[in-house]
């Protein structure tokens, strides 16, 4: 095909009585001009840029075939098909040729016809790329929705009966530490269920809340609340933390959560220190319990996702997070974050 692209209407557009060395010279473009429709689809423009020099030396259908090429397949270049009618022209005119007008009409039409079957082509890979990112997100849709109504349903229905008998052994105990510990175990369950309802709704409408920034007040509210539970824990801050940024602030208010869950869970009895270190550049917080003091058994077994989160969520803001047992059967916790993170 393209030999006959290169070589075809060759009694029309080759001047007659040519001598031999002219013939030569005429057959030796085309076929360069044939071997350049090679790159046609991967290097169209400079195919295109070859093809139109060769057309300037002596005119070839190889020219019409890169009209339509350049037109569908390029993209910022496509409207350099005209160059091929010019230099058709051109070359016509050069050699004198009876008629120089078939070939730049072909061309023009070749590259219309090009333009047309490119923005189709074009059209029609965005339609299924946009439906295929829209299945993908209906998925995700779905998988969210279901999610949802999961947790709404299971452990919603679980919070809701630990409050209820909270508040019920509230009432009825006549020892004040049981009911004080009933309270505390109701106050907690009702906030757990507020944030639920807050999680269940991001689920299901797809769009995460405004995060509030974390105040310095709250990260005492933190501790006293672990306080009120019975375990021994005390906050010592250095530095200013006004400089602070929000992101940071609530890093580093997850990285004191997590870490007083874990005492909690992993080692009931022991006393924990938190120190938090604000300087002009980073802030650094670190959390360190002692062994436990009660029987072992009284801990809760963990799967361990809860330190991997959270180192990712301190290597998202640019900190670093280190965590394992001391040498005294302890565990610490010790995070590293800049002071100012860009939100």
């Amino acid at each position: 095909m393209l030999l006959v692209a290169a070589l075809g209407m060759w009694r029309e557009f080759t001047p007659p009585q040519l001598p031999p060395a002219s013939l030569a010279f005429h057959l030796a473009v085309r076929l360069l001009a044939a071997a350049a429709l090679w790159w046609r689809r991967t290097h169209p423009v400079a195919s295109s840029l070859v093809i139109t020099f060769l057309t300037l030396l002596t005119p070839n259908y190889a020219s019409v075939v890169s009209a339509y090429s350049v037109a569908a397949h390029a993209t910022r270049y496509r409207w350099l098909f005209p160059l091929h009618a010019l230099a058709w022209a051109i070359g016509a005119g050069t050699w004198v040729l009876p008629d120089c007008l078939v070939g730049p009409g072909l061309i023009v039409i070749a590259g219309l016809l090009g333009l047309h079957l490119g923005d189709r082509r074009r059209l029609t890979r965005s339609i299924a790329e946009r439906e295929c990112a829209l299945r993908v997100e209906q998925a995700r849709a779905d998988e969210r929705t279901r999610l949802a109504a999961e947790m709404h349903d299971v452990v919603t229905h679980r919070l809701n009966l630990m409050v209820l008998h909270a508040g019920a052994l509230r009432m009825a105990a006549k020892d004040d530490g049981v009911r004080t510990a009933a309270e505390q175990l109701r106050t907690a369950g009702c906030q757990a269920l507020a944030e639920l309802r807050d999680l269940v709704g991001v689920l299901r409408s797809g769009r995460a809340p405004r995060i509030p920034d974390v105040l310095p007040d709250r990260l005492s509210r933190l501790v006293a609340d672990s306080a009120a539970t019975g375990l021994e824990v005390t906050l010592t801050e250095h530095g200013d933390d006004g400089t602070i940024s929000p992101a940071v602030r609530r890093t580093m208010y997850r990285v004191v959560q997590e870490s007083l869950t874990n005492v909690h869970k992993h080692a009931p009895g022991a006393h924990t220190e938190i120190t938090i270190h604000c300087g002009p550049s980073s802030v650094r917080a670190v959390i360190r319990n002692t062994r436990p003091s009660v029987l072992p058994g009284l801990a809760l077994p963990g799967s361990g996702s809860g330190l991997l989160g959270l180192r990712g969520r301190v290597e998202v803001v640019g900190g670093t997070l280190t965590a394992g047992p001391t040498d005294d059967g302890g565990f610490e916790v010790d995070a590293v974050l800049p002071a100012f993170v860009p939100t």
